[in-house]
């Protein structure tokens, strides 16, 4: 990853969120705008140990974000769920996404032995297989990682 960017955790509103999520919903994906009406309403602030929210900018641009929560659709209390995965698309393929994972995961083994996600993209299904994560057939998921 190249050595201008940084990675950090972030709490809604953050500089350059809405910016970030108006690229994703001209993509035709609204998940950051339900990523920030759930943190306004209290539903989903990733504060349950083990969850956070990672951005990662470039020169204070914020380029990336995702976050970690644990699985809302899962029965075991041990399966984390990755979530509102967004890299620019003028930043793709550089490294980022695989850093964003990277630091998103770094300390889900200590919370979690598995984190689930869903995609309905075939680039990103195909990111998150190169990654380690395995297509399943769950409800509510489309990929899993084993941590433990």
């Amino acid at each position: 990853m190249d050595h201008r960017f940084s990675k950090s955790v972030i709490i809604l509103p953050h500089d350059g969120f809405q910016t970030l999520a108006a690229e994703a919903a001209s993509e035709g994906h609204a998940f950051l705008e339900r990523m920030q009406n759930e943190w306004d309403t209290g539903e989903n602030r990733f504060a349950i140990p083990g969850e956070h929210v990672v951005g990662i900018s470039l020169e204070d641009t914020l380029v990336a974000i995702g976050g970690l929560n644990k699985d809302p659709y899962a029965i075991e209390a041990t399966t984390g769920r990755l979530r509102h995965f967004y890299v620019s698309a003028t930043h793709r393929r550089a490294g980022i996404g695989r850093a964003l994972v990277d630091t998103l995961l770094s300390q889900a083994g200590s919370y979690f032995h598995r984190v689930r996600l869903r995609t309905d993209s075939v680039e990103a299904a195909a990111f998150y297989e190169a990654y380690g994560f395995r297509a399943i057939r769950e409800p509510d998921a489309t990929h899993s990682l084993r941590l433990i």
